[in-house]
């Protein structure tokens, strides 16, 4: 069973879930979503597949009441969903065609639109967790898919800053950002006619990169095909990049931000936010973990070990490589 914890502090909900404590770590030798393993289908290219240990469900049990009032908690409504990248068990996303990559993407928005159909669901939230380092038990070429009952707290602050910076100055922030990023270069990546990467001025990871519209694009459900095309195309690139920065599989936690839905709030978002991916890579050298300790989990306040403007020169020569290969 899950439930929805309130945490009165933050001002936010905290998952309960008891039943992932149950997830298997599976032997080598077997893995649940390769053709022939009996629980996908025998041939597919991109597949969502529902998620065997979901923390989030359309028909959740009822949450228990609580006899104190500050403690309140409501039932773990949502959906969860795992997008199985390809067949091919030793795949990575860097190693796909940029076509295939589409396919992912295409997938993301149409379960974008699917899921927010549902007037419960206010965001959808597509990742990926590549690599034991960020707990991957699973090597099987795979993202996942949230859809939240609530906007989480990252993401509403993330809007509200949007907003407050757009009322002050009449500028969207993330365009903001992109042209200071432009104008200095130091830590510019790479940039296609509709996305620009970049590790900006204030990452807390040492290859934390950004990926950023640069059109007015809120949400998966506004990208046309060149979007998707150009999205394609440029995390191909940033992807095979990090592969190539220690000779090993890299890894990281993709997450896509976007606008919410169902959620009027922020039905104008195109005028002050942009849609964007953030990867959060944990390795600061090639045996060496940027840990998240006591200053970032217990005070929020991260400390970024390495030089910025010396890893976006270091994945941008390899991103040299990567393009004239």
């Amino acid at each position: 069973m899950s439930e929805l914890r309130y945490n009165p502090l933050l001002n936010t909900y905290v998952i309960h879930a008891a039943a992932r404590q149950n997830r298997p770590h599976l032997p080598k030798d077997f893995c649940p979503f390769c053709p022939g393993s009996g629980q996908v289908p025998n041939d597919y290219d991109v597949l969502v597949y529902p998620n065997d240990f979901p923390v989030l469900s359309t028909n959740p049990i009822a949450a228990p009441p609580q006899p104190d009032p500050v403690y309140q908690q409501k039932d773990a409504y949502g959906v969860c969903e795992v997008i199985l990248y390809s067949p091919n068990h030793n795949a990575s996303f860097s190693s796909l065609s940029r076509p295939h990559i589409e396919k992912i993407i295409s997938t993301w928005k149409e379960r974008n639109e699917e899921l927010s159909k549902d007037p419960k669901i206010q965001y959808v939230f597509p990742f990926e967790n590549r690599g034991e380092e960020v707990g991957v038990t699973i090597h099987h070429p795979h993202g996942q898919l949230y859809a939240y009952s609530w906007v989480p707290p990252k993401l509403q602050d993330e809007l509200n800053n949007c907003i407050e910076h757009y009322e002050q100055t009449g500028f969207n922030l993330f365009d903001v950002m992109t042209h200071a990023e432009c104008e200095d270069g130091r830590r510019l990546l790479y940039e296609n006619n509709s996305f620009i990467a970049y590790i900006p001025y204030f990452s807390d990871y040492p290859f934390g990169v950004f990926v950023v519209a640069t059109a007015e694009v809120d949400n998966l459900s506004q990208f046309t095909q060149q979007h998707i095309a150009d999205l394609a195309d440029i995390l191909k690139i940033i992807t095979a990049a990090f592969d190539k920065l220690y000779n090993k599989p890299f890894p990281y936690m993709m997450v896509v931000h976007q606008s919410p839905v169902n959620y009027v709030d922020y039905e104008h978002a195109a005028s002050y936010y942009r849609f964007h991916i953030e990867f959060y890579p944990p390795l600061r050298d090639e045996n060496k973990i940027k840990w998240y300790a006591s200053s970032e989990m217990g005070a929020g306040v991260a400390t970024n070990p390495n030089s910025l403007e010396e890893c976006a020169a270091l994945l941008r020569e390899k991103i040299n490589l990567v393009r004239y290969a």
